[in-house]
């Protein structure tokens, strides 16, 4: 039997419901586990500090939070106002940037302890590209704040602008994140299906926050067309 107007818009709010609990349950639980696995004094420990701890929580955690707060459905503060929204958002990914800023440094340093190279791999290379990245973009986020600083702009055009950016940019942290779970370490440490199961965590976050950009702006710009 055919799916009617209204029970297709009810399953699919379902799906988007249940696949946003998926994404909080992921970025909850992935660093969680990688800082079980990663225990400190381990082969890529720095001080009591494991290597993976930085980079883990800041994009499977921190920023994927920092986006599901604007989601209609799943958002944890969706009582409350967009203003606290906007400033829960900026609180998050400011965290991020400084975990991400740690991480480097830290990472940084064990491998001029160990006499290794720096950013040789992908992963290095990526997550350098991800911490600059959001870097910029927090400080575009500014204009948000500050619209008239852009008076050729208008503020729609900079939201669609920082989403559609913000999101290039969780991408990118999440394809550094990928490339570490490839690394001697993670694959020496995690193996079968576990490794499996390790690299649908970003994957599904992902596909949450890129469903979540595009019903919110791309969708939407184009039905005003």
């Amino acid at each position: 039997m055919a799916l009617t107007a209204e029970s297709e818009s009810r399953l699919y709010r379902s799906l988007r419901v249940a696949s946003g609990a998926a994404a909080h349950l992921v970025a909850l639980g992935f660093p969680a586990a990688v800082a079980v696995l990663a225990r400190p004094g381990s082969s890529e420990g720095v001080w009591p500090v494991p290597m993976p701890l930085p980079s883990a929580p800041q994009f499977s955690f921190l920023m994927t939070e920092a986006l599901l707060i604007f989601s209609p459905e799943t958002s944890l503060l969706r009582s409350f106002s967009r203003k606290v929204r906007v400033r829960a958002h900026w609180a998050l990914q400011l965290l991020a940037l400084l975990c991400a800023l740690l991480g480097l440094g830290i990472i940084t340093y064990n491998k001029h302890l160990n006499g290794k190279g720096h950013f040789v791999t992908w992963h290095g290379l990526t997550g350098l590209l991800a911490v600059l990245y959001t870097g910029g973009q927090c400080a575009g986020g500014v204009l948000l704040l500050y619209p008239k600083l852009m008076k050729n702009w208008t503020l729609a055009k900079l939201k669609l602008y920082h989403a559609t950016s913000g999101l290039v940019g969780y991408l990118l942290g999440c394809a550094s994140l990928m490339l570490g779970m490839c690394s001697l370490w993670f694959t020496t440490t995690v193996t079968g299906a576990s490794w499996y199961l390790a690299m649908l965590c970003p994957l599904v976050t992902s596909l949450v926050i890129m469903n979540q950009v595009s019903n919110a702006y791309l969708y939407r710009k184009r039905s005003q067309h």
